[in-house]
């Protein structure tokens, strides 16, 4: 039910002073991409367009990485399966670590542009490194549609903009200053964005929290609603959300996502030396839990704030990805200017992670697929920065079109983490081989890499098409919303099924109330199996390294393993010492089989 439908409805709305406070946080947004543009002339190269000549100041750096992680829809698990997913920031440490002191010194040293230039260095294939920048630019591309069309669905719910009018406002912003300021636009306009959505969410939590009668009792609230949950220990891989499931997301997002992902790589490669790359990452960890902390926070206080009155099965918001920006307008609205602040907030996080992602895929296709064709490769340093600046922007373009057409999937954050798992976790495979298995040869890699590519796409479109992994979503109540609220009978279905019932991940949007019936009693067959395609989500990057590596290994082995010494200074040094040992060990143990069989004859 929309809010249209009923008259009695309260919306929550826009004020001009809102609208005034989002222009400008847009605005200065486009401001810092021409300002960069400006100090930027004379200075006309893809290595400073791309990288900031690499001598870029480390704090805003730092900022800049924190910006690219923060997602303000992750309150949304918070809000209606509780606590479980926090336990992500204790995988994250030491996933962090394993990026920082294992795979960033190899990229770093190599002084690398594109991350996927390891692959051609390591494995000495053209072919491989295509494969990888094909698959990481259509990575990067579906989680850049998904990151733009979260906040659309926000900013529709509080203003009379559609969807697609706010898709297109954030994505002409972001492409703008991307295409005319290049990496250290991104970085300031990251700086800006990331500080407004951290002030704007903490804001939020402290006033609310107040009109609660403290965190602490917001924290009772949530814990009698069965919100409050971090020790789950249970061990089955289907159990969507356990202690183990989202320790493991969190090393996997660690390890992963600052070094083996274009954009966070160009930050991390944007500072002068090494030593500076490597404290970034332990100040990035000290600020996530920060950031993360005050989002999930946010969780909690809606809840609590909705717990006898939930405006989603209500009728009052059309899909959870609204909740938290309808508490603003609902609950702060006497605050002027409020809801504008929190809006930008959330536009802010998005504009973040799109420029990033901008920049980066610019910068992978023109690095691995254009700057050695023929024709492009005897263009001047300012004609090449002028190809990558319209790259930028026709890749904004093609993002833009790709959101609109996510309306019909499910929970923005379980389908985004699904299919970026479902690209990246065989690709970081390939790059873990690479580094830490010094024996996999250019078979290994290609067939590995293609193998497990294959089963993580199955395994994820399988369970979106079928519904697997559903989630029991935890009870929600409308016994307290007004009378006016409950006048209609299938608002009342609706509300039955949502908090007796576990839905499929699919039902996470807006369906009509027989989409639920029906729905539902299909996902509970569904659950019983307990079949591939019931697998937690948190596991599929790590079972695409997995897969990587086993097979990887077993191909190499067939087909003639890398001797020690050949891999130089690709391959992590701890590494190649142990594998140089093991390969020694097993030499001298063949000779001295041969000796004895030799003697015995």
């Amino acid at each position: 039910m929309n809010t249209t439908d009923n008259p009695n409805i309260s919306e929550a709305t826009f004020t001009p002073v809102d609208y005034t406070v989002l222009s400008l946080m847009l605005v200065a947004s486009a401001g810092i991409g021409v300002v960069s543009a400006i100090r930027s002339r004379g200075k006309a190269s893809t290595q400073e367009y791309l990288l900031g000549g690499r001598n870029m100041s480390p704090l805003p750096v730092a900022i800049s990485l924190l910006g690219g992680w923060i997602s303000a829809i992750s309150f949304v698990e918070i809000y209606f399966f509780g606590t479980q997913l926090t336990t992500i920031l204790l995988g994250t440490v030491p996933g962090s670590l394993f990026a920082g002191y294992i795979i960033l010194p190899i990229f770093y040293k190599l002084k690398i542009v594109s991350i996927n230039e390891y692959l051609e260095l390591r494995f000495g294939s053209k072919l491989l490194r295509k494969l990888a920048t094909t698959s990481l630019v259509l990575f990067t591309l579906t989680y850049l549609a998904l990151s733009v069309y979260a906040p659309a669905l926000i900013m529709s719910s509080v203003t009379q903009l559609s969807t697609w009018v706010s898709t297109l406002i954030i994505g002409s912003v972001c492409t703008f200053y991307i295409t005319v300021g290049g990496v250290r636009a991104v970085v300031y306009t990251d700086v800006l964005q990331t500080l407004i959505m951290f002030g704007g969410v903490l804001l939020v939590v402290i006033v609310c929290s107040i009109d609660l009668g403290g965190i602490g009792n917001v924290w009772t609230i949530a814990e009698r609603g069965g919100r409050i949950q971090f020790f789950d220990f249970n061990t089955s891989p289907y159990e969507r959300h356990t202690f183990w499931s989202t320790v493991m997301l969190g090393f996997y997002q660690g390890a992963t996502t600052l070094t083996l992902v274009q954009q966070s790589y160009q930050r991390l490669a944007s500072v002068s030396t090494l030593q500076t790359s490597q404290r970034l990452i332990i100040g990035f960890v000290v600020g996530l839990f920060t950031l993360w902390i005050v989002l999930y926070l946010s969780g909690l206080v809606a809840y609590a704030t909705y717990r006898d009155c939930d405006p989603l099965t209500s009728g009052r918001i059309q899909k959870p990805d609204q909740i938290l920006t309808f508490l603003v307008t609902d609950k702060l609205r006497y605050m002027t200017g409020m809801a504008g602040l929190f809006v930008a907030a959330v536009y802010g996080c998005v504009l973040s992670t799109h420029s990033s992602c901008g920049n980066s895929m610019a910068c992978l296709v023109w690095e691995d697929f254009i700057k050695h064709h023929k024709y492009f490769s005897g263009l001047s340093d300012a004609k090449a920065t002028n190809v990558v600046k319209l790259l930028s922007a026709a890749l904004g373009l093609v993002a833009m079109c790709l959101s609109w057409i996510l309306d019909k999937l499910g929970s923005v954050y379980v389908v985004s983490t699904s299919l970026n798992s479902a690209l990246s976790g065989p690709l970081s495979g390939v790059f873990i081989a690479g580094i830490c298995t010094p024996w996999v040869n250019t078979e290994g890699a290609i067939v590995g890499f293609i193998t497990s590519l294959t089963f993580s796409l199955w395994m994820v479109i399988g369970k979106l098409y079928r519904g697997g992994g559903s989630p029991a979503r935890l009870s929600l109540s409308t016994e307290g919303c007004p009378e006016n609220l409950m006048n209609l009978a299938n608002t009342t279905v609706s509300h039955s099924i949502i908090s007796d019932t576990s839905l499929t991940d699919a039902v996470y949007v807006n369906f009509t109330e027989n989409d639920l019936l029906m729905s539902n009693t299909s996902s509970i067959q569904r659950l019983d199996s307990n079949t591939i395609y019931e697998i937690s989500y948190c596991y599929t990057g790590i079972i695409g390294i997995m897969i990587t590596v086993v097979v990887g290994s077993l191909v190499s082995l067939c087909t003639g393993a890398d001797n020690p010494g050949d891999e130089k200074e690709v391959v992590n040094p701890m590494c190649g010492r142990a594998y140089k040992r093991l390969f020694q060990f097993l030499r001298k143990s063949k000779t001295h089989t041969l000796t004895q069989d030799q003697t015995q004859t």
